[in-house]
């Protein structure tokens, strides 16, 4: 299981960020940004292999469910 940042998401703030710095901006001069968006990806081939249950409910709640 993990929660964490939306890579896609961050990808895209990184590459405003250096069009930003290509266009004269100093880099100390820009603001630091936290991730808005997370994820919740659960690995059930993992959780089987460990004898884990995952509730329906946490599932349910998943972004991504790798099987």
């Amino acid at each position: 299981m993990a929660y964490g940042p939306n890579i896609e998401e961050a990808d895209r703030r990184v590459a405003t960020y250096v069009a930003k710095i290509l266009k004269g901006a100093k880099p100390a001069d820009l603001p630091v940004e936290q991730p808005t968006t997370f994820e919740l990806v659960l690995n059930l081939k993992t959780a089987e292999t460990l004898g884990l249950t995952i509730p329906p409910a946490l599932l349910f709640q998943a972004n991504e469910v790798i099987r």
